[in-house]
């Protein structure tokens, strides 16, 4: 378990949603109840359309010039493309300098083919053409949780005085044929014979952090700050012998309220469901235990009903959608977000306005 108390200000935001391909656009889509589920060309087991919440293939750019030689998999490929334009979205404000990029990605399933090469921070530099310090950046593995882990990251970075500015974020598809085999043979994609499973989706979000005092110097209206970050683990997870209880997500909770400690009570909540019922049960275990911290009343937002899940990338597409919210006043401050993995990984961040 780890958390990270330190105050980081959101400067900008770029988001690649099937409903919206900014944040303003993928906002105002989730909060009118906007679905991006169709059918695809994709067939489950039983020869029938798997429902899924996809970009519009036109909607993407095509592989850089410079990378389409290289030997890539179809979802790295595709995850270059959903990334590039929320990195450029989000870097805009960035100066001539490269930032460190702190990026979760799907997990890799064991005794499975990675698809996801190890080159994937360098091609996407130079897919956005963005100037990324990648000896400074990270890749996160954790799946579901893997942007919040990543945010905890470039939280520590600036805190470490390392640099003033971080770009973070998170990507993920699940427009892959064995990827989606597999969930199929699991029974755990909804469909008309499957009931507790979920829609499979796709998306990509980054945040520009930066210092309060590089924002200052910068003159950059902030959207809010990140005010704490915290990370659990769950040993009874999906594909776990040991039972389960929901404590990782109950952990990342008290740890993070633990390093919050002068935060108001949570008023708003960004939440990880995915349709499936073990998020849900994680949940009522975890916000029954840190029960004090909820204000009566507070919202609950799960924009997993109109993007589908988005893996790696859901974390900081909800942080996106809170700090906008948050700015614009139609979301209350402080704001929870959280997230789980489909193993042990479990995370969670309070946004507050700035």
């Amino acid at each position: 378990m780890t958390a990270i108390a330190y105050q980081a200000e959101i400067l900008a935001v770029g988001v690649v949603t099937p409903v919206g391909l900014d944040v303003a656009s993928a906002a105002a889509a989730v909060r009118a109840g906007v679905s991006g589920v169709r059918e695809s060309s994709v067939y489950n087991r039983f020869f029938e359309p798997h429902r899924m919440a996809l970009v519009p293939e036109d909607a993407l750019p095509p592989v850089a010039p410079a990378l389409e030689s290289a030997r890539m998999t179809s979802a790295h490929a595709r995850m270059l493309r959903l990334a590039a334009p929320a990195l450029q979205q989000a870097a805009e404000l960035v100066s001539k300098a490269p930032a460190a990029l702190f990026l979760g990605l799907p997990e890799a399933r064991p005794g499975e083919p990675d698809a996801v090469g190890a080159t994937f921070l360098a091609d996407l530099a130079k897919q956005a053409e963005v100037n990324i310090d990648l000896r400074s950046s990270k890749l996160h593995r954790e799946g579901g949780a893997a942007g919040l882990f990543a945010l905890c990251d470039a939280l520590a970075h600036l805190q470490a005085r390392r640099a003033e500015s971080a770009i973070v974020g998170g990507v993920d598809t699940f427009l892959d044929l064995r990827r989606l085999a597999m969930l199929d043979a699991e029974g755990r994609i909804l469909g008309e014979r499957v009931m507790d499973g979920f829609v499979p989706g796709e998306g990509a979000a980054m945040l520009l952090l930066a210092t309060p005092a590089c924002a200052k110097r910068m003159g950059a209206k902030p959207l809010a700050r990140i005010a704490a970050a915290a990370t659990g683990l769950e040993p009874g997870h999906r594909y776990s012998a040991e039972p389960y209880r929901g404590d990782g997500l109950a952990q990342a909770f008290q740890t993070l309220f633990a390093a919050a400690a002068s935060v108001p009570p949570v008023r708003c909540v960004y939440a990880g469901f995915n349709g499936e019922n073990l998020p849900a049960k994680e949940w009522g275990v975890a916000q029954l235990r840190s029960a004090q911290r909820f204000e009566g009343g507070f919202q609950i937002e799960h924009p997993a009903d109109c993007i589908g899940d988005t893996g790696a990338a859901a974390g900081p597409i909800m942080l996106g959608l809170a700090a906008l919210g948050i700015q614009k006043g139609y979301r209350r401050d402080p704001c929870l977000v959280w997230c789980t993995s489909d193993r042990e990984p479990r995370a969670a961040a309070l946004l507050q306005s700035a």
